[in-house]
């Protein structure tokens, strides 16, 4: 095989789920020591073809070669022995053991009386420098920051002989710093002959890392691109089908009371997921913006405001009232909370669409009558307002929510806690406790989910924000905080920050306070 010859080819790829067409005839070529960019909205099929490329789906049609030998499908064991490795968003590492330790799990037969510790840390050490990712083995993943984590995910599939990889959202919870040392990193592996395929939602990114950009819609390739001369523009009409406007900064108009107090609160919890002296405000009218690196206590700050937890010192107070734990008392007051998790702590799983739909306001007067029996026609009225206003597609009504795909499942959470009772068409929640609203989901839907909090907040709520996205950030924010180790900067407007000061505070440097910044 020569440079020139394709070390990935897809031909005619086709998938479906019953009458759900995932991907229709896809045929790609990766290069050696290119990097291909692989965009789509939510559902148009990438993660499809990437789970039939790595052996967890067979195709119904189609067929791939690696290095010019057929790939038997369903079979992931084979695509990590023909050289496909791929870099999951949400790490999958023990906290617990070292870095060498991690690297080694399940590289080695489990029949093997004794394992090879040595020559494993002198094979990790040499991958390490050949990649330029410099790793300590023995430090404990636990310890490490989430950039340095991405770095052991890569080094495993780098030490298991992976020539092609599959990067999945490489940048979503990664400090600006930590970004550009993964850029520094991607342009070293593919000096040294890898070939990359890079999932982004970041269009700015993909256009600076990328050589050639396809993209899917509607499980069909509809385009193919040299990233030199494309515009995110033409990437964003690609992916929607039609162009997508920019928006211009819409600030705040009428700032009102305050809806809710923190003051030097402290909550309890791991060391990485608990508040430590949390102060802050927030308005009727405003949107508050928290960046930070994930696990830095922003599920800890959500939970809080959503009723999950107390205060173990300080005082937190939602509409003047202290927060005592309660999640549905907080609910009937007007809390709309837009949990992290969407599959694990937004949806019932096992319950249909329509009771997701209405589940955090089942027993209002609305959804249910005074012997506490659901009123299921008015239950489902709403849920189909809520799923035609969000654009919620999979399976209907009464298909249970995780059939839903993650963007899916995101926009039903989304519809349930922004769409009004119908009897109440202008009615808006007082406190909108937004965690990663827009995480997984494509410009189209970011857009319209952005422009549903800013609704929300020009019509009197009190929207505090938590992304870890800081061009969300920095857009959306009327003013910005920044967590770090369970402790939180100032609320300051949007131009007192920049980039480069807020992923500094990510990180924890004292030199970035963003009065400083603002200098």
């Amino acid at each position: 095989m020569t440079d020139a010859d394709p070390v990935l080819t897809l031909r005619g790829i086709t998938k479906c789920f019953g009458p759900l067409v995932a991907n229709d005839g896809v045929s790609l070529t990766l290069a050696r020591g290119e990097v291909l960019a692989l965009l789509g909205e939510n559902g148009a099929g990438k993660s499809t073809l990437m789970s039939i490329l790595f052996g967890h789906y067979v195709a119904d049609e189609g067929s791939i070669e690696v290095f010019g030998a057929p790939l038997p499908p369903g079979n992931p064991k084979a695509a990590l022995a023909a050289g496909i490795g791929m870099v999951h968003q949400h790490f999958t590492l023990a906290d617990n053991l070292t870095v060498l330790e991690n690297v080694m799990l399940g590289s080695e037969p489990l029949s093997q009386p004794f394992t090879r510790r040595a020559t494993a840390r002198k094979r990790l050490l040499a991958v390490a420098g050949q990649f330029g990712l410099p790793v300590d083995p023995s430090a404990r993943v636990g310890n490490l920051s989430v950039g340095e984590r991405q770095r052991v995910e890569i080094l495993k599939a780098l030490y298991r002989g992976a020539r092609i990889l599959i990067l999945d959202e490489p940048t979503a919870v990664l400090t600006p710093q930590e970004s550009e040392a993964l850029f520094a990193t991607l342009g070293q592996m593919v000096a040294e002959g890898l070939s990359i395929i890079f999932i982004s939602h970041k269009l700015g990114e993909v256009l600076r890392v990328s050589h050639r950009i396809a993209v899917l819609r509607g499980g069909r390739l509809v385009a193919e691109s040299a990233a030199a001369g494309t515009t995110e523009a033409q990437l964003a009409e690609w992916m929607v089908g039609h162009a997508v406007a920019t928006r211009a900064r819409q600030p705040a108009q009428a700032v009102g009371e305050v809806v809710c107090a923190l003051h030097d609160v402290h909550t309890a919890g791991s060391t990485r997921e608990r508040l430590r002296g949390v102060s802050l405000e927030l308005r009727a009218g405003e949107i508050v913006a928290v960046a930070g690196v994930s696990g830095n206590g922003q599920v800890a700050l959500a939970e809080l405001l959503s009723g999950l937890r107390v205060p173990s010192h300080g005082e937190a107070l939602v509409f003047g009232e202290p927060v005592r734990g309660s999640a549905a008392g907080l609910a009937g007051r007007g809390v709309a909370r837009i949990p992290e998790d969407r599959a694990g702590v937004g949806v019932v799983g096992d319950l249909p669409q329509w009771e997701n739909a209405v589940a955090e306001r089942i027993g209002s007067r609305w959804f249910s009558n005074a012997f506490g029996w659901v009123r299921r026609g008015a239950a489902r009225a709403h849920a189909a307002r809520v799923v035609q206003r969000f654009d919620v597609r999979g399976g209907g009504l009464d298909a249970p929510a995780r059939a839903l795909s993650g963007g899916n499942m995101q926009k039903l959470i989304l519809g349930r806690a922004l769409t009004p009772l119908e009897a109440h068409e202008t009615e808006v929640p007082k406190l909108v406790v937004a965690h990663q609203p827009t995480w997984g989901l494509d410009i189209g839907a970011v857009d319209f989910v952005q422009q549903q909090l800013i609704a929300a907040r020009d019509a009197g709520a009190a929207v505090l924000l938590i992304s870890d996205d800081l061009d969300e950030v920095l857009g959306m924010g009327d003013r910005i905080a920044v967590m770090h180790a369970g402790q939180l900067t100032p609320a300051e407007p949007p131009e007192r920050w920049t980039r480069a000061s807020i992923g500094l505070a990510m990180a924890g440097a004292a030199e970035a306070a963003p009065a400083e910044a603002a200098a």
